[in-house]
C-alpha cells in the first residue's frame, strides 16, 4: 500500500511534497507542478516567487506575486528522504538536504584532498583541469589533450553536451577537412560528453566564483564519467559529405562542359568609317 505524501500549505494552497520526483504538486491539480529546479536554495530551506493568481511562478508582469519560502526536503519528508537515499529515517535527523543528496566522499576527496575529476574518453583517462582550460590526459605528455576554449562551437546548450571529433591515437581533439570531405573519417571517432560545468561543478564555482557547494543539490557530485561514442551516421558530417560531393560533380559538370565548348574565334576589327 502506497503511504499518503505529506503536505504543504503555500498561501492558502495544499502542495503534495514528493521527494521521489523533487517537486511540490496542486492537491487539487496535480498537473500543476512547482519542480525544484525552480527554487533557490537559501541554506536552510529554498525559496521562489510565488503567484497567488497562478498558484506557481508568476508570469513576467504578475504583481500579485510574493517570495514563498520552505523548509528542507528532509524536514517536509524525512520518510521519502530516507527511503530516496536509501539511509533509516533514524538516521537522517540531523542532516541537511545536502549531506543527504550530495556524496559526501566525492565532495570531502575534491575539496579537502584535491582531486581532479575524470573523464574516460574510448578507453583513455582524462583529468578535468578547468583552471588550465582543458581536459588533460593522463600519463601522455605529448598530447595536447582537449582544450575546451577550442571546441566551443561543438556544445549543444539544450543537451549540455560537447560532441566533437577525436583522435585516439594521439589523445587529442582534431577536425577532419570539413571543405574537402568525402568519406566518413577513418582514424577519427565522434564522442560525446557533458559540459566542463557538469564534469567539475566545484571547479567550475571556485573559477567563476560561487560557492563551492552552489548547485550540488540539484545536480548531485560525481568524479567519474565516461564520454559515449557516437557514430559518424548520427552527426552532420553526413550531410556535410553529401554536400561536397554534390558540389564536387558540379564543378566536374561545369569542367566538361568547358572542354566540350568550341573555342571562340576572335573577329577582326575593321576600320571604322
Amino acid at each position: 500500500m502506497e503511504r499518503e505524501l505529506p503536505t504543504i500549505n503555500i498561501e492558502g494552497t495544499d502542495f503534495i511534497v514528493d521527494v521521489t520526483k523533487l517537486e511540490l504538486r496542486e492537491k487539487s491539480d496535480q498537473k500543476n507542478t512547482i519542480p525544484f529546479e525552480d527554487m533557490r536554495n537559501v541554506g536552510d530551506g529554498y525559496a521562489f516567487e510565488y503567484s497567488l493568481k497562478n498558484k506557481n511562478l508568476p508570469d513576467l508582469f504578475d504583481r500579485e506575486s510574493r517570495t514563498v519560502k520552505i523548509p528542507e526536503f528532509v524536514i517536509l519528508d524525512p520518510i521519502g528522504m530516507a527511503n530516496k537515499y536509501n539511509h533509516p529515517v533514524d538516521g537522517i535527523k540531523d542532516k541537511s538536504d545536502f549531506e543527504l543528496m550530495v556524496n559526501q566522499q566525492a565532495y570531502d576527496m575534491r575539496v579537502n584532498k584535491g582531486i581532479l575529476p575524470t573523464v574516460d574518453i574510448a578507453g583513455h583517462t582524462f583529468y578535468v583541469d578547468i583552471r588550465m582550460d582543458m581536459l588533460r590526459p593522463k600519463d601522455d605528455f605529448l598530447s595536447k589533450g582537449i582544450v575546451l576554449s577550442d571546441i566551443e562551437n561543438y556544445y549543444d546548450e539544450d543537451k549540455r553536451t560537447y560532441t566533437i571529433p577525436y583522435n585516439p591515437k594521439t589523445h587529442e581533439f582534431q577536425e577532419p577537412d570539413y571543405r574537402n570531405i568525402k568519406e566518413l573519417p577513418k582514424n577519427l571517432i565522434a564522442v560525446e560528453f557533458p559540459s566542463e560545468r557538469l564534469l567539475d561543478r566545484i571547479g567550475w564555482n571556485r573559477q567563476y566564483g560561487f560557492e563551492l557547494t552552489h548547485g550540488l543539490v540539484k545536480q548531485g557530485l560525481e568524479l567519474q564519467f565516461a564520454a559515449k561514442q557516437i557514430p559518424w551516421e548520427k552527426t552532420f558530417l553526413v550531410d556535410l559529405i553529401k554536400s561536397n560531393l554534390k558540389t564536387e560533380k558540379s564543378q566536374q559538370k561545369d569542367a566538361e562542359k568547358q572542354q566540350q565548348s568550341p573555342p571562340k574565334k576572335n573577329k577582326p576589327k575593321g576600320r571604322k568609317m
